[in-house]
């Protein structure tokens, strides 16, 4: 569990893991692919899946399964989450959420790129 393995590197996660990795994923995954595909895939739920699909291929960087299955499971939901609120804050707060609670319980240790060899 990172808070109690470094207490210190909790807390800077706790500030910048949602402004320099959460706001950017969904910026691109979530507010730009649902605006720029929306032509090509009218139906939400194509492109649900599809976002999902993509968030949790680039996730791959981090060469476990793990990962890209976690990634896929909250791809869905944050995909859903915004196609039915249309809000990118929302999104924000609920993938940032989710992502700290993993790694405060130490299941970020699969979304750790200094683990990657």
């Amino acid at each position: 569990m990172l808070p109690r393995n470094s207490f210190n590197n909790w807390l800077m996660l706790l500030v910048f893991y949602p402004l320099l990795s959460v706001l950017p994923q969904e910026l691109i995954f979530r507010t730009y692919f649902f605006h720029r595909y929306k032509r090509i895939m009218p139906k939400k739920t194509v492109r649900i899946i599809v976002s999902a699909t993509v968030f949790a291929l680039a996730h791959i960087v981090y060469a476990n399964w793990v990962a890209v299955l976690l990634a896929f499971i909250g791809g869905l939901l944050f995909a859903f989450t915004y196609a039915q609120s249309r809000s990118t804050f929302v999104c924000v707060i609920e993938h940032s959420l989710w992502g700290l609670w993993m790694f405060t319980l130490g299941i970020g240790q699969y979304l750790d790129s200094s683990a990657i060899s």
